[in-house]
């Protein structure tokens, strides 16, 4: 893999041959596993502006209008998350002539707070080509990472490494988009508290049942920054000042810069200091202003509205069934379900743009039209192959061919029948194999072990889909994002009833594997060694478990929905899970963290082993302002419907743990949650649910992956959900944006 230094160049074609299309990841870690970002593209023409508002791609417009770009979302990986981009280099308009790749955080966040950021590349086999590391990315709101852009007919890759002080929004005006985020949206009593002199004041905005963001007044200082010389050909040393916004509001212009093109520098390496604040360029007095769309992008978030509730039936009693479009009750065999399984699928995919787009994306597939098919029947060794489904798409002319094997229920891959789709793709020029099962992949640990010919020249991606991913993308698009029209939703609902009917098969992973009853019964009886590669497999299994987790509470919710990784990203994840695989021997505890959009903190899963007890909690820290009594009967007073037997513990700084209590017994005395010395300087507070744990390594009533799902649920339903979210994401003129 090519490593790159600010402000070197590499062309695409010099790394890979499959590079016309393209995976752009962005990734950072978080000391406190709260951290996050958003991903965003600019389409420029060639004088560094986007022809239209419809060229900012980001979380309100995912996806490019001629589909050559794709925000794919977050993806779990071995070092915690990444933020994926496909880029289908064939279908970018010849008048684009940069594709530049930023990330922004939101209200007082900034990107010197996380770590290990860095962007790779990668071709449409998977291959990774480049990376780019940020060592120290400063106080800055939004960074242009790099940028894709033609030199000479080809594709060349820019590692840019620009920090930006105003944000997303002031980083889109600044390469001419218009951001319609109005100024007069209202404030509420939240933000009253932040500006009131008395803790009086911010109990009684409070009181009012709104988020509040104290200390989160939007602010931006102007900043100057040398820039290295790259193939725009702009002089290293120049100082540009940035239009960011002072206490006043008002914006201070920076001198335009003329774009000159220069041809391509060697690589040099760049001094390792904190990035600099430095804008993209404006627009010259000269250049005519573009017309401002009646409908102009809004880098708050769109509110989600959910479908309606279903109407009324018509059947004269519950015994009659509705018709479905793909029925399950003729499944009597797993070659039943396997088929139907994958010619629902494959059909939909077909006949819903935008699902087929979002599940082959990510796999290097352009964006274009596509069919697929069953029961292909293709030739090798002495007899013909028939892989379950063929997923051809045509892109000007050119194909991209995947090969797609499904397995059902807990049938696992055959790792010789994979390797044989292997050799066939290899063999016609196909440019991928994809397998569909029950079972999450982990990075590091591949399902199937198959072997790869170096010396072809032609390099065959193997992808593995979970069918729990798929119907979390399905939930996504009809419930939260919304489709092209009535028809593909309904097609949608369809396959997503069809999923998640019992007799389908397609559940997701369900099974804890043959180590589970031994390591179970080893902990209880205290004969588990340590070192015991069972616990290994065991620790392996809860990490798909978790995983799976996330997938359904982000489809039910709309929310990104990750596992949480305190490792150092490039710690090897053997290492990794070696490590909990050691605790589990001693303590008999699995433990897990989960980050969800717009919660105040991040919810903690411990499954004990021992005691035979599932624990969820969330740690939520104390308010800025107000009393600590005023601050626990607010907390009692809006957990009025959780459970009576969540328990409530006070965290003390410097002192472990503080008094705690049920909540039925803090309800009429909130005051006992107040540590007795005065001194005691409380930091948040943490709740926690108990229930009992399965005992079966199975998906049934009793079993151990049912039980955590269910608790996870429960917790957030009755409890996550009352408390407030994080400070509300800002543009960065100061107002709040739409709710999230």
């Amino acid at each position: 893999m090519h490593d790159m230094v600010k402000g070197s160049n590499v062309a695409l074609a010099a790394l890979s041959e499959d590079a016309g299309s393209v995976i752009v990841g962005l990734s950072w870690t978080s000391p406190t596993g709260e951290g996050d970002a958003d991903v965003s593209v600019l389409l420029l023409d060639a004088n560094g502006k986007v022809r239209s508002d419809a060229d900012f791609c980001f979380y309100n417009n995912p996806v490019a209008a001629d589909g050559s770009v794709q925000l794919l979302g977050k993806t779990p990986t071995r070092d915690g998350s990444e933020d994926r981009i496909g880029f289908d280099l064939t279908a970018v308009a010849p008048d684009v002539d940069r594709l530049v790749v930023a990330a922004s955080r939101y209200a007082a966040a900034r990107f010197g707070d996380l770590e290990d950021l860095q962007v790779t590349l990668a071709d449409s086999s998977g291959e990774r080509l480049l990376r780019y590391a940020i060592d120290d990315a400063g106080e800055v709101a939004a960074i242009i990472f790099g940028e894709l852009y033609r030199r000479g007919g080809e594709w060349k890759f820019r590692a840019v490494g620009q920090g930006y002080a105003s944000g997303l929004a002031g980083l889109a005006t600044d390469f001419g988009v218009d951001i319609d985020d109005d100024a007069g949206e209202a404030v509420d009593a939240g933000e009253a508290a932040d500006a009131a002199d008395t803790t009086e004041a911010a109990d009684a905005a409070d009181a009012t049942g709104h988020v509040g963001d104290a200390g989160n007044a939007g602010q931006a200082g102007v900043v100057a920054n040398t820039r290295g010389a790259g193939d725009d050909g702009r002089p290293a040393g120049d100082a540009v000042a940035g239009a960011v916004r002072r206490e006043t509001g008002t914006a201070v212009p920076a001198p335009d810069l003329p774009a000159v093109p220069a041809p391509d520098l060697p690589a040099a390496p760049a001094p390792r200091a904190a990035l600099d604040a430095v804008p993209a360029p404006r627009r010259s007095e000269g250049e005519a202003a573009r017309p401002v769309p009646a409908d102009r992008p809004r880098t708050a978030k769109k509110k989600v509205t959910l479908p309606a509730g279903p109407k009324k039936s018509l059947a004269e009693n519950d015994s009659w069934r509705e018709a479905r479009l793909f029925p399950v009750s003729a499944l009597k065999s797993d070659r039943d379900r396997e088929t139907r399984a994958t010619s629902v699928l494959l059909s939909v995919m077909a006949q819903v743009p935008e699902f087929g787009r979002r599940l082959t994306a990510a796999f290097g597939a352009p964006a274009g039209r596509m069919e697929t098919f069953t029961e292909v029947s293709l030739p090798h060794g002495d007899g013909p192959r028939r892989p379950d489904g063929v997923i051809r798409v045509e892109r000007a002319g050119k194909l991209w061919t995947a090969l797609v094997e499904t397995k059902t229920n807990g049938n696992a891959l055959r790792a010789e029948q994979v390797q044989a789709y292997m050799d066939i793709a290899a063999r016609r020029g196909y440019e991928a194999v994809i397998t569909l099962s029950n079972d999450v992949a982990l990075e590091g640990t591949p399902l199937v072990e198959v072997k790869v010919d170096r010396r072809r020249k032609h390099k065959v991606a193997l992808w593995h889909l979970s069918w729990a991913e798929v119907a979390h993308q399905a939930q996504m698009l009809i419930r939260h994002e919304g489709v092209g029209n009535g028809a593909h939703a309904w097609l949608l609902e369809e396959l997503l009833h069809y999923l998640q009917h019992e007799n389908s098969g397609c559940h997701g992973f369900q099974n804890m594997g043959p180590a589970w009853v031994p390591v179970r019964n080893g902990i209880d009886d205290e004969t588990l060694c340590h070192g015991d590669p069972r616990a290994l497999e065991v620790v392996e299994s809860w990490e798909r478990l978790v995983r799976q987790v996330c997938l359904r509470l982000g489809g039910e919710l709309g929310q990104r929905v990750l596992p949480v990784q305190r490792a150092r990203r490039g710690t090897d994840p053997g290492i990794r899970r070696g490590a909990l695989a050691d605790q589990l021997c001693a303590e008999g505890r699995l433990q897990a963290e989960l980050r969800i959009d717009g919660t105040p903190g991040v919810l903690a899963i411990g499954a004990d082993l021992r005691t035979g007890r599932v624990r969820t909690s969330i740690e939520i820290p104390a308010p800025a302002q107000g009393y600590p009594l005023s601050w626990a009967k607010r907390l009692v007073r809006r957990l009025a419907d959780a459970p009576a037997d969540l328990h409530v513990e006070t965290l003390v700084e410097g002192e472990g743990k503080g008094p705690r209590g049920t909540l039925e017994r803090l309800r009429p005395e909130p005051g006992d949650l107040l540590p007795k010395s005065a001194d005691s300087s409380i930091t948040g507070f943490r709740l926690s649910l108990v229930k009992g744990m399965g005992s079966g390594r199975g998906n049934a009533e009793s079993g151990f992956i049912r039980s955590v799902d269910d608790a996870v649920h429960r917790f957030y339903s009755t409890v996550v959900v009352h408390l407030d979210g994080p400070a509300a994401r800002r543009t960065p003129s100061g107002q709040r944006p739409v709710p999230v």
